[in-house]
């Protein structure tokens, strides 16, 4: 059947499985507007208040729902908006496609009018990107760009398709079949296994590491029973945060500079550890030369390229962290280390919990937490409030995190917590956010008012940047420089502005009323928690530094 290109693009993603798409129109891609609203019976669009928001959206949907997230923008300014959430989803690697429109071929390189290069631009953050120009090219691109966005280590695909493309025409193909782009690699690691199963023989402390990998390949069971059959303890990096139960005895929680004590102590303390699915960032390590000085490391990871980049393994394996583990299980019996589970629980118990006032970081979170169950998606922005969530909220389920690892982008929260809510059929979603970050994209409260969505958002409000105070406090001598913010913001009365709920709180009763009355709501709240610009996130390992200079008292 002929159709033209914006039609053709539409019925693609429908193809695909594609069910919501976010994005903001313009000029270049009417078209394709017009195509969506002849098909809105079939896929929704949710309009966001700025591309920014909308990438994030598409970003947290994806995490969430474990399907790809689309976002789609129109050329120049709404392109180039687009960037910081596509290198987002690049960072934490989450499967995106990204489409943009653009000037008619004939134009491109003239500096017309919203014209932008969104290829060469985005060149460093995407795992490939397309400049379609003829249109009988453009059914086969899109099936190849949610290929590539779903295969080995996912991530952003971006498709810039000229206003030209869009409107001639071409036959579409119902089922196309398309020649898969993506290499096919057969590693056998059978030798690798064996090895590894003898390191195993000999190990007595045991330590598994497990990132966002595990999340990505749906190893969490795997995971769980090489700990059980081990005896072995896991810690977990921020993108691994909810592949293993809070709940889970020998769950120490996150590594790395702002992790757990009992975690960081066990890791240092190991002589052999299991990275599954991390990439062993310098977040996680700090100094290298001590980080596995005492241990033998094991690494399993789907991307070759991040073997060896930063700690050099004993063994590694690479390939889907699922298969790989279930041919580690299949010869590993199981081992008992009653000493060293003994001396985890000793760690965890040894815990220097901070002072913190009776309005405070852990309380506000943990009240959060009882008005929560187990499948509650929690979204983050970033700084002092997201490690707090890492330390206190207790994730049970896989996927109920949302949260900016690699990149560390303040503002992403709302628009992942609109992507989760949509993504979980609007059950009620959390958002955990600054008064600094919250300032960012509280443009898109418009979107969370205008599809009516059960989000509510707890502000950490202490009037400054949380995270960087904290550091110009410990390594700059107090010189606080540019991070008291000052504002004046009304942020309840902002949020009855955007069409919201909004409340403030000052004490546990004046949260709990505010949850309350959350929890009787099925659109946004907004929930305003006043707390000491001095609260600090510990512990803390100066950056560069090892376990053995882990700051535990502020």
């Amino acid at each position: 059947m002929k159709m033209n290109g914006a039609r053709i693009l539409v019925e693609e993603l429908i193809h695909q499985g594609v069910e919501v798409i976010f994005g903001y129109p313009g000029g270049s891609v009417l078209n394709i507007y017009d195509e969506l609203y002849l098909a809105s019976d079939r896929i929704k669009h949710v309009l966001a208040a700025h591309e920014q928001g909308a990438a994030h959206a598409a970003d947290g949907y994806a995490r969430a729902s474990k399907k790809t997230g689309v976002v789609l923008a129109t050329s120049g300014p709404g392109a180039t908006n687009l960037v910081t959430g596509i290198a987002n989803a690049y960072l934490d690697s989450v499967p995106m496609v990204a489409i943009t429109g653009n000037v008619a071929v004939e134009n491109l390189g003239k500096d017309s009018f919203q014209e932008v290069d969104i290829v060469g631009v985005t060149q460093p953050i995407v795992k490939h990107n397309y400049m379609v120009r003829d249109v009988k090219d453009l059914q086969k691109t899109i099936i190849e760009a949610f290929e590539i966005a779903n295969s080995g280590r996912k991530g952003p695909v971006l498709i810039d398709i000229p206003k030209n493309v869009q409107i001639d025409e071409c036959e579409y193909v119902e089922d196309m079949k398309v020649p898969s782009v993506v290499k096919k690699y057969k590693s056998s690691n059978e030798e690798r296994i064996r090895q590894v199963a003898e390191m195993l023989k000999e190990a007595k402390r045991p330590f598994i590491y497990a990132g966002g990998g595990v999340l990505s390949s749906g190893a969490e069971d795997e995971v769980l029973e090489l700990s059980r059959r081990l005896d072995a303890p896991v810690g977990l990096s921020m993108m691994g945060m909810t592949a293993v139960p809070h709940s889970y005895p020998l769950n120490l929680g996150m590594c790395g500079m702002h992790g757990k004590y009992a975690s960081i102590k066990a890791q240092s303390e190991c002589d052999l550890m299991i990275g599954v699915g991390v990439r062993f960032s310098d977040r996680a390590t700090g100094d290298l030369d001590e980080y596995t000085k005492k241990c033998m490391t094991v690494h399993i990871d789907i991307d070759r390229a991040e073997i060896g980049k930063n700690v050099n393994p004993d063994v590694s394996m690479w390939g889907d962290v699922k298969e790989i583990l279930k041919e580690l299980l299949a010869v590993v019996p199981q081992y008992h280390h009653p000493e060293w589970v003994s001396q985890i629980e000793e760690y965890k118990n040894a815990e220097v919990l901070p002072k913190q006032k009776e309005f405070g970081p852990r309380p506000i979170i943990e009240e959060v937490n009882k008005h929560c169950g187990p499948d509650t998606v929690v979204a983050t922005d970033v700084g002092q409030h997201q490690m707090w969530t890492m330390q206190y909220y207790h994730f049970e389920k896989p996927r109920t995190l949302l949260t900016s690892g690699g990149l560390g982008t303040m503002g992403y929260g709302l628009g992942a917590a609109i992507g989760g809510c949509i993504a979980c059929g609007g059950r009620r979603t959390v958002l955990f956010t600054g008064d600094g970050c919250f300032g960012m994209n509280l443009n898109e409260m418009a979107t969370a008012v205008s599809q009516w969505l059960p989000i509510t958002i707890v502000i950490f409000n202490n009037n400054v940047l949380g995270m960087v105070r904290q550091w110009q406090t410990i390594f700059y001598d107090g010189h606080y420089s540019q991070t008291t913010l000052d504002r004046q913001t009304d942020f309840p009365a902002l949020a009855k502005a955007f069409g919201a709920e909004g409340y403030s709180a000052f004490t546990i009763s004046d949260l709990q009323a505010a949850l309350d009355a959350a929890d009787q709501s099925d659109g946004p709240v907004l929930i305003d928690c006043h707390i000491d610009m001095d609260e600090k996130v510990l512990p803390m390992i100066p950056p560069g530094r090892s376990a053995k200079d882990m700051i535990v008292k502020g």
